[in-house]
């Protein structure tokens, strides 16, 4: 018998769970960007379709390996920038998205850190050989710092498996 104690989700994140909106890529996106947990190993690709002239989301699609709550907030996340410009988009917050969902068990708020860190990377990815606004800042945020630790690490794992593996 498992000692394990199920988590308790939302109506609105298994429903999410079992049917994602928006899961897929976007070929030829304008943006997009990756975000992965090397704790829990979820990964999440967000890909956004932008007007040039608005700066605003057209389409936004993901793709995810991992739990539950992982591809529920990618999926609700997705549905919430919709239509919003970029600086729009930047402002939601992974409370935000857990609120959407009617919360997360609290072991499970970094899934909604690793979305909205995978959207933030996307939108600065935007702005990589265009003029950055000001809104976003010069240093990285919580959420795209979370994403990036994971992503060295992820680095560091692979570098040792393959030396691991030719000696």
């Amino acid at each position: 018998m498992s000692s394990r104690i199920p988590l308790t989700y939302t109506k609105k994140v298994l429903e999410l769970f079992r049917n994602p909106k928006n899961l897929g890529r976007i070929e030829n996106a304008d943006a997009e960007a990756l975000a992965g947990s090397l704790a829990c190993g979820d990964m999440i690709a967000i890909y956004l379709k932008i007007d040039e002239s608005s700066e605003r989301i057209l389409d936004a699609k993901f793709e995810s390996y991992g739990c539950a709550a992982n591809i529920a907030t990618a999926s609700s996340l997705t549905e919430m920038i919709k239509g919003k410009t970029l600086k729009e988009a930047w402002e939601v917050s992974w409370k935000d998205v857990s609120n959407e969902l009617g919360g997360l068990p609290f072991v499970k708020y970094h899934c909604g850190i690793l979305a909205v860190g995978a959207l933030r990377r996307a939108i600065r990815a935007y702005y990589t050989n265009k003029s950055k606004p000001n809104w976003i800042p010069q240093e990285l945020t919580p959420e795209e710092k979370h994403a990036m630790e994971e992503e060295k690490l992820l680095e560091i794992l692979a570098k040792k498996t393959q030396r691991m593996a030719t000696s």
